[in-house]
């Protein structure tokens, strides 16, 4: 059955990619700026946090510019896959109710946006790495893997709420505050090791610590990754992953009458 779907889902490829790229270019029409805002936005949010936590904080960490803009990217790219695919069968009545395709690829096609957006963000981020001349080594090689992990985390989650938007729209305000306090309770501004054991153990059962954590290792510090740690973040995106597809799939024959 699975693959079955994942077959008549290659098979709408193309229509998947131009409901990318169209929601990509929608968000930036009549914008002066247009495309630069994905790279003004996670700027304008390092300077402030940057000032803010080096400086009346007084956060000791090395590369501490590109440990912020690291970790604010790759959070960015789960809040907004997770808030744009949350809307993508809601913001979508007509072509729910008249045409019928999988109705899943509104979801895929709103991560791979979210997904450009955050591929723009790493433009500034690779200059920054160049500026303060950070080496880069081998380890690297483990990033795509990581952001593959992290992709599928959030399309898992994206399918889960955009199922449950179309029937409960609490969802989207229960979510919202969701993503306000997982931010400050990921190791986003601060390290890890600032925590006592015990709170480690709790931080580190979010897939997102582990991998902010591990992509910061590879792509900054030089470091690999923990094997653990890639077999933790790789189960929890296959879990959430089935999680989201199952709960997408028994809400779906009720969508057109709901929404």
């Amino acid at each position: 059955m699975i693959f079955k779907h994942l077959t008549e889902l290659y098979n709408y490829r193309d229509l998947i990619w131009k409901l990318s790229w169209g929601e990509f270019k929608l968000r930036y029409k009549n914008s002066i700026l247009g495309y630069f805002w994905s790279l003004l936005e996670p700027l304008l949010m390092l300077t402030v946090l940057y000032f803010v936590f080096s400086n009346l904080m007084r956060v000791q960490v090395e590369y501490y510019q590109l440990f912020l803009l690291l970790g604010i990217i790759l959070w960015n790219f789960l809040s907004r896959s997770t808030n744009i695919g949350m809307f993508s069968i809601v913001g979508r009545p007509d072509m729910i109710k008249k045409i019928y395709f999988p109705r899943d690829i509104f979801v895929i096609s709103s991560c791979i946006t979210a997904l450009l957006m955050s591929i723009f963000e790493s433009v500034v981020f690779f200059i920054f790495m160049s500026v303060f001349r950070v080496p880069i080594s081998f380890n690297i090689l483990y990033a795509p893997l990581i952001l593959v992990f992290l992709f599928f985390l959030a399309l898992g989650i994206a399918m889960a709420l955009s199922a449950l938007n179309v029937y409960y729209r609490d969802v989207q305000f229960i979510w919202d505050v969701l993503m306000q306090a997982g931010f400050f309770a990921t190791p986003i501004l601060y390290t890890v090791d600032i925590l006592p054991e015990a709170f480690r153990k709790i931080v580190f059962l979010n897939p997102m610590a582990r991998i902010i954590v591990s992509a910061r290792d590879t792509i900054i510090y030089s470091t690999p990754a923990r094997f653990e740690d890639l077999l933790f973040i790789f189960a929890s995106a296959l879990f959430f992953l089935i999680l989201g597809y199952v709960i997408f799939s028994r809400l779906e024959p009720g969508f057109a009458e709901e929404i």
